[in-house]
């Protein structure tokens, strides 16, 4: 078997422009590439008629965070909660999260404040404008 190693993680949104801004200028991630993809071989590799995506990829220290904008767009789902199976949440970290939760937008959904777990973390979880969780740990 091959080896694998990690390329990206993917969040299909429906407004890239809108998703985009909050990933990089709310959670300040630089915009490492930015393209789009069409044709019968993405079509046939994606599994939907006729598709052609809109893609940008962010830089979050060494992890490529992948948006992407499908034409056709599919009906859409709730967000999943945490304890939802195959719920996803991106997961970042700052070096102080009380600093960072007074610095975000008053229109950023939070699910709270910063909480220091049993484990002695300290975390907080937030929605990106499509509704997707976003992890801010402390480190």
């Amino acid at each position: 078997m091959a080896d694998c190693s990690a390329h990206h993680v993917g969040i299909t949104v429906s407004d890239l422009e809108e998703t985009l801004a909050f990933y990089r200028d709310v959670l300040d991630l630089p915009v490492a590439d930015r393209f789009s993809v069409g044709g019968e071989a993405f079509a046939d590799a994606v599994g939907v008629a006729d598709a052609s995506a809109d893609f940008v990829h962010l830089e979050a220290d060494g992890i490529r965070l992948e948006l992407v904008e499908y034409d056709p767009e599919a009906g859409g789902s709730p967000a999943a909660g945490l304890n939802q199976s195959g719920a996803s949440h991106v997961g970042l970290s700052v070096d102080d999260l009380e600093t960072f939760s007074e610095a975000l937008p008053d229109d950023v959904p939070t699910i709270s404040e910063p909480r220091t777990t049993e484990s002695g973390t300290t975390i907080m979880f937030l929605r990106d404008p499509e509704g997707n969780l976003v992890e801010v740990i402390e480190t």
